[in-house]
């Protein structure tokens, strides 16, 4: 389905690139679209970019709705491929 997911930023990398990561998954992303990113932000991410920043409670909120509507796991495991 390919929705936008929320995901936590643990690695910043020197080409506004940056490692994220969601349920043990952990990708690399781009962060040419967005401004101030530190490690431990939320961001919203689809195709490989950081479209903005998410408050945790709206990552959290966002998930645990995704999680109901049965459509996370689906989503992590195409972000893990």
């Amino acid at each position: 389905m390919c929705l936008a997911l929320p995901a936590r930023v643990v690695e910043l990398h020197d080409d506004a690139m940056a490692t994220v990561s969601l349920e043990g998954v952990r990708k690399r992303i781009s962060l040419a679209l967005v401004d101030d990113i530190v490690i431990g932000d939320f961001v919203l991410i689809h195709v490989g970019y950081a479209l903005h920043k998410v408050s945790p409670d709206e990552a959290e909120r966002t998930l645990a709705m995704m999680a109901e509507a049965g459509v996370l796991a689906g989503e992590i495991e195409e972000m893990a491929s």
